[in-house]
């Protein structure tokens, strides 16, 4: 286990452990569990009640409840409402000067605005399924209508495949999901003379994206396209493995419902390609590869950018879809990443040692390749929580939070070795927020809403401007950027509502939902279990396979902790610590 050892005395002298051995390496099943159970070691911190975190984060009253949800309802309507009066038709609203802002068409090398900005009412469309979360089905409608009416892909816009994919094609999907699925929880919601015009505008997308994946040599589909003549004549050959590897979910469900195989045959031969290109040493993944010759250009392998929603939709793909396959190759990332990604000790919440943390390394030897990790990587304890591995997902989560409460922000990089952040900005992310949110689901612990009460606050105290919310220049002075990305209300907005909102229809209903990565709800529904085209192989898929509903493989969290801290209160002195909170 050295190679574990975080080349960190440094951590270990922060953390004020002089000595440093790992557990024996097993993974704890349920049953042993529950056999050894935490009962003295973990209760003893309460004993004398004199516990600051136990007496912070214990309880939280239903009347604040109710307090935050109106706060994150007034949120997002602030910044939806304020987008529609001074920027709809446009793409994004910038909230300092309260004006539209649209695609960078002076500067085309511009990829941080044109990658997201089409010329397609983005901010419109990426938010229409976070107003049937708030209950609001007449806005629903009317939002519906004016996308139909008004929204056209028809444009000279060269826009990043993924950022498409996910913003627009996965909420027009959701959205169109929403508005004919006799199950969905919302109540009713169709639209009278609905003709499936949101699938048609899904499909017409999907088919623009579609020259991404021609001429290319391993089957990766090159990065950007122009919505009207294809693939850009001076088009680099180059992507990162999560842009080329996250369309699979969009796609596939498309394909399904339309009967047309094609979309998720690409996404699908993506998936496989970059898949087969992993290091045989380590069965890790870089972040950079060319299309054409399959060589990684970038060898980190890491959790954060460049990578984060290639695992999350393997396992999201096999969720929904069912298929065999997708398990598999996420069990085998998974197991990689924990072998070679995560450092610190052994259990999340036992024993001694530094707290578990996931590194970037290089993908062939597993060596550190540097010491920061991004905010993107927040998302991860959701993906554990999905995966059943609850444990892991406490912790990594406290580190983030630890970060959070020391900024009131999370910066885009943090150095943990210095102890500070290397890239300033932060964006209204919704990374952490969805984390919480699904360990609050999984856990019901009422330290989760507390997470939720000082995100919440933190972003209507530093990023609330004249008519939104803006991205923070720099987390340490608070400096502010005239941008309010779509995700802030498509996903930061919406998980924070939800976390607040235990009688949400979504947490009522009988169905299940996956989000994808850009936080649109979609059913598990046995219709994207079948597939109407035959590829040789059987695929009617049994709903049992759904890997969430079975306990045997996650680590259960016993009884007498869900009502303590979730994570003990020395380990999260600890993180705090080691953050640079005293």
């Amino acid at each position: 286990n050295v190679d574990r050892d975080l080349n960190g005395a440094w951590l270990r002298h922060l953390a004020g452990h002089h000595h440093h051995h790992h557990g024996q390496g097993h993974p704890r099943t349920c049953s042993q569990t529950e056999e050894h159970g935490y009962k003295k070691p973990y209760l003893r911190f309460f004993e004398d009640g004199g516990d600051e975190y136990a007496k912070k984060y214990s309880f939280f009253p239903e009347k604040l409840k109710a307090e935050m949800r109106g706060m994150a309802r007034d949120m997002f309507y602030f910044g939806y409402e304020n987008y529609m009066k001074y920027a709809f038709p446009e793409d994004e609203l910038n909230p300092i000067d309260c004006q539209g802002r649209g695609p960078d068409v002076l500067n085309p090398s511009n990829i941080n605005i044109n990658d997201v900005l089409g010329n397609y009412s983005l901010t419109l469309i990426d938010t229409l399924d976070t107003l049937l979360v708030l209950g609001n089905v007449s806005e629903f409608h009317r939002a519906v209508k004016l996308v139909i009416d008004t929204v056209s892909f028809d444009k000279d816009s060269t826009v990043q495949v993924f950022e498409a994919n996910i913003r627009i094609l996965g909420s027009l999907i959701s959205a169109h999901i929403l508005l004919t699925d006799s199950k969905q929880p919302f109540g009713n919601v169709g639209l009278e003379d609905y003709d499936n015009e949101l699938l048609h505008l899904a499909h017409d997308l999907a088919v623009r994206l579609l020259p991404a994946f021609e001429n290319t040599g391993t089957g990766i589909p090159y990065p950007r396209v122009n919505l009207k003549s294809g693939v850009p004549p001076d088009t680099i050959n180059e992507t990162c493995t999560a842009g080329a590897g996250s369309l699979l979910v969009e796609f596939g469900i498309l394909s399904r419902l339309i009967g047309d195989s094609t979309f998720e045959w690409v996404a699908r031969r993506a998936v496989k390609a970059l898949w087969n290109l992993r290091s045989n040493e380590t069965g890790l993944l870089g972040n950079v590869v060319n299309i054409q010759t399959g060589q990684w250009v970038g060898k980190q392998s890491g959790l954060g950018a460049g990578m984060d929603s290639f695992y999350e939709y393997l396992l999201k793909s096999y969720i929904l879809f069912g298929e065999k396959e997708d398990y598999k190759m996420f069990k085998a990332a998974y197991e990689s990443i924990h072998n070679h990604l995560r450092r610190g000790r052994e259990a999340c919440n036992e024993g001694e040692g530094d707290p578990p943390l996931y590194v970037n390394v290089n993908m062939f030897n597993g060596q550190i390749m540097n010491t920061w990790i991004d905010s993107l990587q927040a998302f991860f304890p959701g993906l554990q929580v999905l995966n059943g591995d609850v444990e892991n997902a406490i912790c990594l989560h406290a580190f983030y939070y630890a970060i959070w409460k020391r900024f009131g922000a999370l910066p885009e990089r943090y150095n943990w070795q210095l102890q500070a952040p290397d890239v300033l900005f932060y964006p209204l992310r919704p990374e952490l927020v969805e984390s919480t949110y699904l360990l609050y689901q999984a856990t019901k612990n009422p330290f989760y809403l507390h997470v939720g009460m000082d995100i919440l606050q933190s972003i209507e105290k530093y990023t609330k401007v004249r008519c939104g919310y803006a991205t923070l220049h720099h987390v340490v002075d608070k400096s502010k950027e005239d941008r309010m990305e779509s995700f802030f209300l498509s996903e930061t907005c919406k998980y924070l509502y939800l976390l607040f909102d235990e009688d949400n229809p979504l947490h009522k209903s009988e169905s299940k939902y996956i989000f994808t990565t850009e936080g649109h709800v979609v059913p598990i529904d046995k219709r994207f279990r079948e597939k109407q085209w035959n590829d040789g192989e059987l695929s009617d898929q049994d709903m049992t396979n759904v890997p969430h509903t079975n306990t045997s493989n996650c680590d259960r969290i016993p009884d007498e902790r869900r009502y303590a801290l979730p994570l003990k209160s020395v380990y999260m002195r600890q993180i705090d610590h080691m953050v640079g909170l005293s």
